[in-house]
This record gives structure tokens, C-alpha cells and sequence, in this order.
């Protein structure tokens, strides 16, 4: 049998105070209490560990052995349940999030800013990747999760959906799909269309393959980056697809967005987490108030 936490405190307050009245008032117990779990720990270890005097009651020589021990030990372990207890008021903590580019520099920004005027103490490390990087980095526990696009299941990777989007066409002031009441992903194949690289490109055709057989959209140019994208609009290069979230950086451009329409074509994005691995109390509110704060923002409201 090993000794108690009460029957450690015991031995540390009567060490630190030398008095059994003093320690317990220092420990909150009446002083009877305090001298039974006392003799208790000596049947444990089966010594003696205080010497009762009429004036005094001091540490025997394993007493006084065991006293720096059980101090350390008390402290190291009070001071990990302190720090528990704060992390779980949200006094402290980190979470670190993955995001691909467009969205790390427009939607998540703001929703940092913003959770941080209510939990001040709590540091969000915003890692910005490739989109396709965003669950590599959920797995290898780079990040407590990722916020991200739809992509095929996994069995160690946890998905809820955060949002659903439409595509929304993205072209220079004066283009002449300006004029159009409204503009078809038909239309946008009559003029050089600037796309992504990889599985966003990929996607997009599949689903208007899967729409609309006959509407066929080949890309003039290919780029990995969105703002390059945009880059290359506003220099009247082509037109662009994106995501409503993506609006402050279209208008820093300078470029304009409209919803396109046949087919009406979305895009969901997920939080993801590794489905053995806990989200601390810090990341679990994070990822909560980015739930509560995309439902009540512009983003999720549909384009006219």
C-alpha cells in the first residue's frame, strides 16, 4: 500500500509549521484528523516519521527524508491540476488550426480576431497550407484541426461540415458578363478561365460533368495560388471562379463577383479531426465558436 495524498499533506504541514495544532488550521481539519492520518502513514511505510513532544512535534530522520519528496511531489502535482483547472476556464491553452490560403487570409483572420475579444488568453496559431496538406497535418498532429474543403473519407480522419457555399464568378470591372441579368457556367466558357491546380479543379469539372454533360470547361491557365488567380484577373487576363469568403480579397483586387447559375454548383468545407485524439478544452471552443460565428456571418448567405 503507498501513502495517501491526505497522509503526504499531513506529513508537509506538520514539516512546514511544527505544530499538529498549526498544521491543522493550515490544512482546513481538526487536529484529532490530522494525527490519525499521521499514525496511518506510519503503519504504511511501517516507521516512524514525527516525534511528539509536549513543546513541538518535529521529523524524525526518515521524517525529514521524506519531507522534500512528498513538498515536491505535492506541488508538481497541485500545480498540474491548477493548470487543468485553467485551461478548462479557458484562462490558457493553444490551438493550433490548418486552413488552405485563401481561406487563412480572408474568413479565419476575422473569426481569431474576434474570438479572441472573448477569450483573450487563448493563442490560435493559424497554420496556412495547400488545401490538399490541410488533413496530412490533422494526421500527423501538427494541428488540433483543420478547416477545409470536401474530400473522400478517411478512417482516421473525423469530418463535420462547417459550411456550404456557391461558386461565384470572378471577372474585372467593365467585363462584358457585367451586363448579363444573369450568368451560366455555360457563359464562362466562352472566355479564358484561370483555374487551380490539383483536386479543386478536378472537383469542379466532375460536378458539372455530373450536372450538366454538355457544358465543357477547359482551363486557360492553371495556377496554384487563388490570389494568383485573382492576379491575373484583375491584369484582364480571364475570369476566375471562387467562394463567397474569398469577398475581401476580390475587393482588394478591385475585381467584382456574381453567383453563377446551370447549374447552381457548391462547395462544403469541413472542420476535420483525428478521430483517436481528443480536442483540448481550448480547441474544442475554438472550433465551436467557428461553428457559431459561420452560421450567423454573410458567408453562408447565398449570393443574388
Amino acid at each position: 500500500m503507498n501513502p495517501s495524498l491526505r497522509q503526504m499533506r499531513a506529513l508537509v504541514a506538520v514539516a512546514k509549521t511544527g505544530s499538529f495544532t498549526l498544521a491543522a488550521e493550515y490544512l482546513h481539519v481538526t487536529q484529532s484528523a490530522l494525527s490519525g492520518q499521521i499514525k496511518e502513514l506510519e503503519q504504511v511505510l511501517g516507521v516512524t516519521v514525527v516525534e511528539r513532544t509536549t513543546r513541538r512535534a518535529q521529523l524524525s530522520e526518515l521524517g525529514r527524508e521524506l519531507y522534500p519528496l512528498f513538498d515536491k511531489m505535492l506541488q508538481d502535482l497541485d500545480g498540474a491540476m491548477a493548470d487543468i483547472a485553467s485551461r478548462k476556464a479557458l484562462n490558457k491553452g493553444m490551438v493550433r488550426v490548418a486552413a488552405p490560403q485563401m481561406m487563412s487570409c480572408t474568413m479565419l483572420p476575422e473569426v481569431i480576431a474576434a474570438y479572441r475579444v472573448a477569450h483573450p488568453e487563448i493563442q490560435v496559431r493559424l497554420v496556412d497550407c495547400p488545401l490538399e496538406q490541410v488533413s496530412a497535418r490533422v494526421f500527423s498532429g501538427e494541428v488540433d484541426f483543420g478547416v477545409g474543403p470536401e474530400r473522400d473519407p478517411t478512417a482516421e480522419i473525423d469530418a463535420v461540415q462547417l459550411l456550404e457555399m456557391p461558386f461565384v464568378l470572378v471577372y474585372p470591372p467593365g467585363h462584358p458578363l457585367e451586363q448579363r441579368e444573369r450568368v451560366t457556367w455555360a457563359d464562362v466558357g466562352d472566355y479564358p478561365f484561370i483555374s487551380l491546380q490539383g483536386q479543386f479543379t478536378e472537383r469542379l469539372l466532375r460536378d458539372m460533368h455530373a450536372s450538366f454533360r454538355d457544358i465543357s470547361l477547359s482551363p486557360y491557365n492553371e495556377v496554384t495560388f487563388m490570389t494568383t488567380a485573382l492576379a491575373m484577373v484583375s491584369a484582364r487576363l480571364g475570369i476566375t471562379v471562387c467562394l463567397p469568403y474569398a469577398a475581401p480579397m476580390v475587393k482588394l483586387y478591385g475585381l467584382q463577383m456574381r453567383q453563377l447559375y446551370e447549374p447552381e454548383l457548391t462547395r462544403r468545407f469541413f472542420v476535420y479531426t483525428k478521430n483517436a485524439r481528443a480536442l483540448s478544452p481550448a480547441a474544442d471552443s475554438f472550433a465551436a465558436f467557428l461553428h457559431q460565428f459561420v452560421a450567423a456571418h454573410a458567408w453562408n448567405v447565398t449570393l443574388d
